[in-house]
């Protein structure tokens, strides 16, 4: 059995060495329903979350998931060009495929239930998260205070967070099972390996027989979920596709993701990462300098420096990190209020200590000030349209009256199929990179004259029964729309200010007029 050098336990009532945020001084005196009611709370949180999402945040939790799961289980699911460049795996997917077999198979499959199911599953593995995460942070004597507020976990945070219990872990089934979804996050998306990189190191620092480490667990292991994982690829592309490499090729060394905009090299540092922080930013950075650990902010550094060297940048691609700023904002309230209970044996009037008391009380108020508001209007009403509007339709194809659909939108502004769940032509503008340069994409050809391009393009259509657009595309195509005989049957409110693009305050639908 590999060996390693074990923390040493310091009691807080032996020592007061604890204080000091180290992973050499672990804490793990807590009772065994600690963990069990910790894993309750988040779930019954995560699942209120999923049931209060109302917006749409990133094509890609629909168009790189849900999409393809729908085409796997239904038979029918646009595939986006991704796709076909092989860049993807299916391990993602087929979970949610999965889980719509299974509503069919319940005759669950309802408009509802093939929205909010997959969310209510992700509520699942995000509490999962939440847990090992609390675990973690314990592991390293940080309160979380502020656990249940980190609203948007991806599947990659919580591998990280079971991973970052490796390094601490002293359980050696417990390390080859974060071993092995390691790999499986690495298969879904290529890039997490900045992240397991940096965290493999570290234990692989902390591993006495580190050759044997390399041999008999992270070769072994990993093999066996790149080979599981090439299979799976292989039954469902129909041909040998070694997804990894294809992902590096055209993300890192052709600079692919560079189509869909660029930033300048320290974005993360001063907008992005920062940004996602928010309030929270002081009171992490005051952790990091009270803390005197260098592993977890070596992590952050490490995650947004190498990021950072990619021209495409997003707030989604540094996301996984963000817990960890967390932890430290926890610490850092956490030590606030222990130096409150230190003071009470320095002799001193009753009013001042009482003054003194509100100061952590007062930092948690501020965060939830500035922080609750935005969660829920960011969860419940900015960029709501695109989702209300794929509901609507889907209810009016279940009466049969909607027969097709275009979108002259943005590409990827909706969601489709997967939301839709009826089997009707439908069309959206093209985005796919071209290989050539100076080739504009349809998406950008639209938004660069909408009249014209939608004059071009219904000169060879099947006319459609409904078309949807953002109304402020509409205004230049009103007399188009009416000359073709379509009138607005819905409007439904989208967003207050805007992003990447015009305002984009609301999502109309055109129905064709019966004559």
């Amino acid at each position: 059995m590999r060996q390693r050098k074990n923390p040493v336990i310091i009691s807080p009532a032996i020592d007061d060495s604890y204080k000091k945020f180290t992973s050499r001084n672990p804490q793990n005196n807590t009772s065994s329903s600690g963990p069990y009611k910790v894993f309750s709370i988040c779930l019954v949180t995560r699942i209120i979350n999923s049931l209060l999402v109302q917006t749409y945040f990133n094509p890609d939790e629909h168009w790189q998931a849900l999409e393809v799961a729908h085409r796997i289980a239904f038979g029918y699911g646009h595939l986006t060009w991704e796709w076909k460049k092989g860049i993807r795996s299916y391990l993602h997917p087929v979970l949610f495929a999965a889980l719509y077999k299974t509503l069919a198979f319940l005759r669950l499959d309802s408009p509802w239930f093939m929205l909010r199911a997959p969310r209510l599953v992700q509520s699942i593995f995000a509490a999962v998260g939440d847990l090992y995460l609390y675990k973690f942070s314990q592991a390293l004597l940080v309160t979380m205070l502020l656990l249940g507020l980190d609203s948007s976990h991806t599947r990659e945070f919580i591998l990280l967070a079971l991973l970052a219990n490796i390094v601490w872990s002293k359980s050696m089934w417990f390390k080859k099972v974060c071993l092995g979804l390691s790999g499986m996050c690495y298969c879904y998306s290529a890039t997490s390996a900045i992240t397991w990189v940096y965290v493999g190191f570290l234990e692989l620092l902390m591993t006495r027989d580190k050759l044997k480490f390399v041999l008999l667990e992270v070769i072994p292991i990993g093999g066996l979920v790149l080979g599981l994982t090439f299979l799976l690829d292989r039954q469902l592309y129909g041909s040998w596709v070694i997804v990894p490499i294809n992902f590096l090729k055209f993300n890192f060394f052709s600079s692919g993701g560079d189509y869909y905009g660029t930033h300048a090299w320290h974005w993360y540092i001063t907008q992005g990462f920062t940004v996602m922080l928010f309030t929270y930013l002081p009171f992490s950075v005051a952790g990091v300098v009270m803390s005197k650990e260098w592993k977890l902010p070596g992590l952050i550094v490490w995650v947004l420096g190498t990021y950072s060297l990619l021209g495409h940048k997003e707030f989604r691609f540094v996301l996984p990190v963000l817990p960890v700023a967390l932890l430290f904002s926890g610490y850092s309230l956490a030590n606030l209020g222990k130096c409150e209970l230190s003071k009470r044996k320095v002799k001193e009037s009753s009013s001042s200590h009482k003054k003194r008391s509100l100061k952590p009380q007062l930092a948690v108020f501020f965060l939830l000030v500035t922080n609750f508001p935005m969660a829920i209007y960011m969860s419940m009403i900015h960029q709501r349209g695109t989702e209300d509007v794929m509901h609507y339709l889907s209810n009016e194809a279940r009466e049969d009256k909607v027969k097709s659909i275009l979108f002259l939108t943005p590409c990827h502004a909706t969601p489709y199929y997967s939301t839709l769940h009826h089997n009707i032509p439908m069309r959206f503008l093209d985005c796919t990179p071209s290989e050539e340069k100076g080739i504009i994409d349809e998406s950008d050809q639209f938004l660069n004259d909408p009249l014209g391009f939608a004059i071009k393009l219904a000169r060879n259509w099947t006319q459609p029964s409904h078309i949807v657009l953002f109304d402020s595309q509409e205004k230049p195509l009103k007399e188009f729309l009416v000359s073709h005989h379509y009138s607005e049957v819905q409007r439904f409110f989208h967003a207050h200010f805007k992003v990447d693009r015009e305002l984009q305050a609301s999502v109309v639908v055109y129905a064709l007029q019966r004559q």
